[in-house]
């Protein structure tokens, strides 16, 4: 816009025009922080190709994705290229590449015979390639990867044959979950072909043999990626209904900081557009200057505007330049001028041109029961959410309470007395009244933000919308008996949750024929983002999240969408889409039609992963449905001040069963002993290739980091229930199994032969049984505990002539079921029962008043100064109004005396200077007080922000405090209890056997007397016996019982103390 430095520019070049010539390359470690690099090319057409190159190799999927090989190869390119005007590498340039422990970089040079001194430089010719991989080699031994390839058969040879490199790729490498007839296993010619690929001795390659060299760069190669490419590319089905799809979404896109203050951005929707997302919004507000030109900001806070028609270009610019799919613009209208609402649409209309879809397309009619259009159908389509004129305010209310804030200060000014927090439009207006439905309505408020307050739609807005028509959610039933799937809803995360608590099944079934959008509650004034997962189990497809703030969740975002071509959009599964499948997202058993998982994770070691000499650390985690997500399910142990080559070989974590493993994912995360984040991984479970593999890491914006990489070992597989685990073993592996039944069937066979043998010989010989033969045998019960007939020998004719003693020679009732039938089921309390305790709840609603109270505070000194500053602001006006008239009363004077003298006018133009001097000191004036009240109540709402955060990490403290009080008051006088209960059981064991032992006696009095009289003696000793024995077991039940409730007490007393770090 310069002239001077457009002339400078221009001067001497007839290429064409400057706009045409220039190329601006953005870069930054975000999409807030970014810098440009600006510059000029000679032709147009050059500029274009370089614009069109640098913007290809920037989006490129397989190059964000490189194999760990391509990695160390892009650092030694840059080692290459940065060298000195004599064409030599400076030593200085590896030291600092590989700056983490010194020593060892010097003792790696020395052993390639190059130089190792900081202030030398070696010639080109001299780091080759090969003498690069020597370097890395000494620098970052790998003994892990000597051991594998001496496990997989070299431990007697240096080299693995083809057929044992066949079945290392095949039996570790290949996925077993896929069909064999499609995705056969490789053969022996492809082996070779990687083989020859791989190892760099020509003459073990032609023999078949490869090399623990050649075994590592197959690993490192771009064959052995933990994801398949074909999964980077859009391989999913785009004509399906947009509502069977995850749409990415961003929330106040135009934010690039917090939601109370901060720049506003137009270049942050170019950003946002760039990296996928396919939803943006756009919080219209009326323009107040002179232009009335409708701008871009968030309402009732402090921060800045920017203009709605440079949003728009912006959009067209970048709306199409990585993904060909739809995109939807989320409008939140709020301006109440007809004028500007027009201007909207015209902008819409003009800008946008034939990618704006003004009307329906004739396949898919605004009718109900015709389902919405495909991304395939929409490509390079713009649609528009926004209300239509047809429908009511949703919240009638809220605008009057708007309308009557905004009458109650002058109207030039209204915009210095606008509250300065999501929702305080309504939630600092109402009353004090501490009824539970105000409280109620107040947080719900303070949840929707502005969004609940949108202006009435114009003719020419609602024209512009058709297949997103935003509508009140009533309920599913009334969703689904008007079956509209053009009508969508939106629902703050609170209300989502709650949709979700209550109806999880109905929500599923909601989003397979409509959109829903859920966004952060107003009260995120950090920006931060809550978890997506939770919606996406429900299958909503526009989960909005603030694209500003790079958190966990911001970052599984990103994770979810880089695959399908990072098109933006990606196809729900099966069962979420189908009308004839119902599912509960918070299902624990096996889905019907789902194919479980199991994974197995073992992190093996670390490559590189920082350049400092610091110890570090890796966690895994699972997310996908509540009963797949484990947060922290494995925390490895911290290597020893050694960041280069860790190695951990710690006991795999095992994912027994991942029910959707369509919508889990996995994390691993390397942290410095410290806990600073170092990079991570976020991996889809359904496309996780098993075996061995390098995992390069990436940042938390998940751009991907040149050298810090993980290698591990990852098993996966189709989920067998402990039940049919022998079955499929035989399955898989029929000879063996067959083998093993032969072997036990001829072990049967030995036995059962031998008895037979026995029993013959006997025959032949006549032989009665003997006395020690026939004694009474003892009778093994299933616990274990043995019972003889007899505690002292019979005579032979005794044992002859009469039958067992009954309840002496049979074996009691099964023990454990007569000892599990008086035994008590104990259960510790939860921490949610725990919670319900009286002491906590009350101490809950302390805090609670106190916290209440703390807002009213905050409340009142707001209105307190917004009184002040509305009384000044009418001081300075009456003030300028009184010199005004004076100003004006003298001049009509002077003018009067002049016209009845006819004397020469010399003092008019004083007094119109002394006006306009007035005019501008009125202006400066209120220009200051604007600026000092803006600056007064962004410091009260901050003052208001770090007291709550204060107050509310104190009462989490005390809530701690009091609960662990709680628990352990509850938990002693449950033992005390228990006590009480043993005794209880072993009265009541007691009373049951001696039942028992009366029912035998009753037996025994039919028959001899004599014989009746020795079975009662007996059946006392026995009974006795028994009875010693069964109390011993019950004691130890109930040992094991008290154990496991203590040691569970423990645990719940350890959950409690884990909260402590979380409020620090």
């Amino acid at each position: 816009q310069d002239p001077k430095l457009r002339e400078l520019l221009d001067a001497g070049n007839a290429g064409g025009r400057l706009e045409n010539r220039m190329i601006t390359v953005v870069y930054g470690p975000d999409l807030v922080n970014i810098s440009y690099l600006n510059l000029v090319a000679f032709q147009d057409d050059i500029a274009k190709e370089w614009s069109d190159e640098v913007f290809s190799l920037a989006t490129n999927l397989l190059a964000q994705n490189m194999s760990r090989d391509a990695f160390l190869e892009k650092a030694y390119t840059k080692l290459k290229l940065q060298v000195t005007p004599e064409g030599r590498i400076p030593l200085k340039n590896i030291y600092r590449l590989f700056s983490s422990d010194r020593k060892r970089v010097e003792t790696a040079l020395e052993a390639c015979n190059l130089p190792s001194s900081r202030n030398d430089s070696i010639p080109q010719d001299d780091f080759t390639p090969e003498v690069y991989r020597v370097f890395l080699n000494n620098l970052c031994p790998r003994p892990e990867i000597d051991h594998i390839f001496s496990e997989f058969g070299a431990k007697s040879k240096p080299y693995l044959t083809v057929d044992q490199m066949m079945d290392f790729i095949n039996l570790k490498q290949r996925d077993p979950r896929l069909n064999e007839i499609l995705y056969p296993p490789l053969k022996q010619e492809q082996v070779q072909v990687l083989i020859e690929k791989y190892e760099p001795n020509s003459n073990l390659a032609k023999k078949g043999q490869i090399s623990v060299d050649g075994f590592m760069r197959y690993l490192s190669g771009e064959e052995n990626g933990v994801v398949p490419p074909e999964k980077l590319d859009l391989n999913e089905d785009m004509s399906q209904p947009l509502s069977h799809y995850f749409i990415n979404s961003s929330h106040n896109t135009y934010l690039t900081a917090g939601q109370l203050a901060g720049n506003s951005s137009v270049e942050m929707y170019r950003q946002v557009l760039l990296s996928g997302c396919r939803c943006v919004e756009l919080d219209c507000w009326k323009g107040r200057t002179a232009e009335e030109e409708p701008v871009i900001t968030h309402g009732f806070t402090m921060t800045t505007e920017i203009s709605f028609k440079e949003v728009i270009e912006a959009i067209a610019e970048c709306a199409f330049k990585t993904s060909p799919f739809p995109i939807l613009l989320s409008f939140e209208n709020h301006v109440d001028s007809p004028k500007q609402q027009a201007k909207m649409a015209e902008y819409c209309r003009l800008i946008f041109g034939d990618a704006l879809l003004m009307d329906p397309l004739e396949k898919y009619p605004l009718e109900a029961g015709v389902p919405l259009p495909s991304p395939m159908d929409l490509m390079y389509k713009i649609l528009v959410k926004n209300k239509k004129k047809s429908h009511k305010s949703a919240d009638g209310s809220a605008k009057k309470k708007l309308s009557e804030q905004a009458s109650n200060t002058c109207s030039d000014t209204s915009s210095m007395f606008e509250p300065s927090s999501p929702g305080a439009g309504e939630a600092e207006m109402e009353s004090d009244d501490d009824d539970d439905y105000d409280d109620d309505c107040k947080k719900s408020s303070m949840d929707e933000g502005t969004a609940g307050s949108e202006a009435m739609a114009t003719e020419e807005m609602s024209n512009l919308v058709n297949y997103i028509q935003p509508v009140k959610f009533e309920s599913f039933e009334v969703s689904k008996k008007r079956n509209k799937s053009f009508e969508m809803s939106s629902f703050v995360e609170t209300k989502g949750l709650e949709q979700l608590t209550k109806s999880p099944v109905e929500f599923v079934e909601y989003n397979k024929m409509q959109l829903s959008r859920i966004y952060p509650k107003g009260t995120r004034v950090d920006s931060s983002n809550y978890m997506p997962q939770v919606f996406w189990n429900a299958g909503c497809q526009m989960v909005a999240l603030n694209f500003q703030t790079v958190d966990l969740s911001m970052q599984i975002n990103m994770g979810m969408y880089e695959y399908n071509g990072k098109s933006g959009y990606r196809l729900k599964p099966e069962f979420m889409r189908r009308p004839d499948k119902h599912f509960d997202p918070f299902t624990e058993g096996i889905v019907d039609g789902i194919v479980a998982n199991t994974l197995s994770v073992k992190i093996i070691s670390g490559q590189f992963l920082s350049d400092k000499k610091v110890g570090t650390y890796v966690e895994v985690d699972m997310f996908g449905l509540p009963v797949d997500t484990r947060r922290k399910a494995l925390k490895t142990k911290t290597s020893q001040g050694n960041a280069v080559n860790p190695v951990w070989e710690e006991e795999a974590i095992v994912f027994k069963k991942v029910v959707l493993p369509s919508l889990a994912c996995l994390r691993l995360a390397v942290y410095e002993e410290g806990g600073k984040f170092i990079g991570h991984r976020i991996l889809p479970v359904s496309a996780i290739r098993p075996g061995y593999h390098y995992i390069c890491l990436r940042n938390e914006r998940n751009q991907p980091l040149t050298l810090p990489a993980l290698f591990v070992y990852i098993e996966v597989k189709d989920y067998v229930p402990d039940t049919y685990a022998d079955v499929i073993e035989a399955l898989s592996n029929p000879i063996r199994y067959v083998n093993l039944m032969e072997q036990r069937a001829k072990q049967l066979a030995a036995l059962t032969l031998e008895d037979e043998e026995e029993v013959k010989k006997e025959v032949d010989h006549g032989d009665a049984p003997s006395e020690a033969n026939n004694e009474p045998r003892p009778t093994p019960a299933e616990n274990g505990v043995s019972f003889t007939a007899s505690l002292t020998p019979k005579p032979a004719t005794q044992v002859v002539h009469s039958q067992p003693a009954p309840g002496s020679v049979k074996a009691p009732a099964k023990t454990e079921d007569l000892i599990q039938s008086v035994l008590t089921e104990v259960e510790a309390q939860t921490i949610e029962e725990l919670k319900q305790q009286k002491a906590f709840v009350k101490l809950q609603k302390k805090h609670y008043k106190e916290m209440k109270d703390l807002v009213k505070r905050h409340h009142k000194k707001t209105t307190d100064l917004i009184k002040e500053h509305t009384a000044k602001y009418n001081e300075i006006q009456n003030d300028y109004l009184r010199r005004r008239a004076v100003l004006e009363k003298t001049a009509k004077r002077d003018s009067k005396k002049r016209s009845e003298t006819s004397s020469p006018d010399h003092s008019s133009s004083t007094i119109e200077q002394e006006l306009a001097a007035l005019d501008s000191e009125m202006t400066q004036k209120l220009v200051e007080l604007k600026e000092k009240q803006q600056q007064q109540l962004l410091n009260l709402r901050q003052e208001q922000y770090y007291s709550e955060k204060y107050q509310k990490r104190e009462h989490i403290k005390l809530l701690i405090q009091k609960l662990t009080d709680v628990a352990e008051e509850c938990q002693n006088n449950q033992l005390k209890k228990l006590k009480e209960t043993c005794e209880k059981e072993k009265k009541e064991l007691k009373k049951k056997m001696d039942k028992k032992r009366q029912e035998k006696i009753t037996e025994a009095k039919s028959k001899d007397k004599n014989q009746m009289e020795e079975e009662k003696t007996e059946m006392i000793r026995s009974y006795i016996q028994e009875v010693v024995q069964y109390i011993k077991r019950l004691e130890d039940a109930q040992s094991k019982r008290q154990e496991k409730l203590v040691e569970k007490h423990k645990e719940i007393r350890q959950q409690i103390l884990d909260e402590k770090p979380k409020v620090k």
